[in-house]
């Protein structure tokens, strides 16, 4: 009887821990941080990223493959495709949006974000602001309408001065909070010179996802939405507030988290950024 009640105790707990560490996580990663690979080998690439124990995925396009195929391939690695991106260009013209949304419904993404509006090189002024006003609000409720989030990733240079306060301050304000959302990348918010977290807390309802990144101390700042790839390093070992910021990220509801390293070392330094991250929630 002993020998049975042992058995049973110890089965128990093999079954609960294993579901422990197979249990569903926010953490996911952002295709692009492995680009490169990808652009040679995608299936091959998509394993490494589901042997890294990542079940959710934001994609930066399909690497000469079509969404359906670019799908087989994610679900055959179980890899759920939460977000696709959207050109700028796109928002604008009817007939390209209306293609970008068939490809993430056939993906099974939830929304869809935009990562860079169209400016002069080191410069972003109040007229591209509103055109881009124009460009979200209308191409967010066409997805709105077609159950999908719209969101925009700002990169940085949306922190140029007006008025009392930003740029960014007139964007946010200007675009319909039912219809457009935003994506903090808290590395590119930190390299415009801001604290990310202050962003998050000024605007709470406004920020669904976030692109967790960190970079090397001491890389100098800049609002031109540019920075050397390789100064980003595993979450920790650089100088953006990561845990605060995801700490509050989590506190204001934000969904969708994203590990992104942009470096050439990005397979070797995930493991460690999903180990930190992963102990956060």
């Amino acid at each position: 009887m002993k020998s049975k009640l042992f058995l049973f105790v110890f089965l128990s707990l093999y079954f609960y821990q294993s579901q422990a560490q197979i249990a569903p996580s926010p953490v996911g990663v952002q295709l692009y941080s492995f680009r490169e690979q990808l652009k040679k080998d995608v299936g091959g690439s998509l394993q490494k990223v589901n042997e890294l124990g990542i079940t959710k995925v934001e994609a930066a396009g399909f690497y000469d493959l079509s969404a359906s195929e670019f799908k087989k391939l994610t679900d055959a690695n179980n890899l759920k495709i939460q977000g696709i991106s959207v050109a700028f260009e796109d928002l604008e013209d009817d007939a390209k949006l209306a293609k970008v949304i068939v490809d993430a419904k056939t993906v099974g993404a939830d929304y869809l974000v935009c990562f860079w509006i169209p400016h002069v090189e080191g410069d972003f002024t109040l007229e591209e602001t509103q055109r881009a006003i124009k460009a979200f609000n209308k191409a967010g409720k066409t997805l709105t309408d077609n159950q999908l989030m719209f969101l925009y990733h700002p990169h940085g240079y949306e922190f140029r001065p007006y008025k009392n306060e930003y740029l960014i301050d007139l964007l946010i304000k200007e675009t319909h909070p039912k219809q457009v959302s935003y994506e903090m990348d808290i590395n590119w918010v930190y390299h415009a010179g801001h604290n990310p977290v202050t962003w998050l807390e000024k605007y709470p309802k406004r920020w669904k996802a976030m692109h967790v990144k960190d970079r090397t101390k001491g890389t100098a700042c800049n609002q031109f939405g540019r920075m050397d790839v390789e100064k980003n390093v595993s979450l920790g070992d650089g100088e953006v507030n990561i845990e605060e910021s995801v700490r509050t990220g989590i506190k204001i509801g934000i969904k969708y988290f994203f590990i992104e390293d942009e470096s050439s070392r990005s397979f070797e330094q995930t493991p460690k950024s999903i180990e930190f991250l992963r102990r956060l929630f």
